[in-house]
């Protein structure tokens, strides 16, 4: 009997876990590389606050601004201004995770 107790709550566990939604997804900036701007899109599951953060190779951060999105597809133009040239992180995070790729500035 435990042991059908203890494999229930296994797969019910495991339904959960899988069954959570994104609550951002396809991330891209393109174009990448680029020299003065790049867009930044990603599709929202929902309403919700997002904070775009950009970070140099050596982890600091360059970048950093809130934005309030509503549920479907958004577009961020990105300026590079005052960076570099190289390779940047950039991620965007919500209430629930982080996500993060990387453009080059040339």
């Amino acid at each position: 009997m435990i042991k059908k107790v203890l494999l229930l709550f296994f797969f019910l566990c495991t339904i959960a876990t899988f069954s959570q939604e994104k609550a951002v997804n396809n991330l891209m900036a393109s174009p990448n590389p680029f020299s003065n701007t790049t867009t930044i899109s990603f599709d929202s599951a929902q309403e919700q606050g997002i904070i775009l953060i950009v970070k140099n190779v050596l982890g600091k951060t360059v970048f950093k601004k809130g934005y309030y999105t509503k549920k479907g597809k958004k577009e961020i133009i990105f300026e590079a201004r005052n960076l570099k040239p190289g390779m940047y992180i950039y991620a965007i995070q919500s209430n629930n995770e982080i996500i993060s790729k990387r453009f080059v500035i040339r």
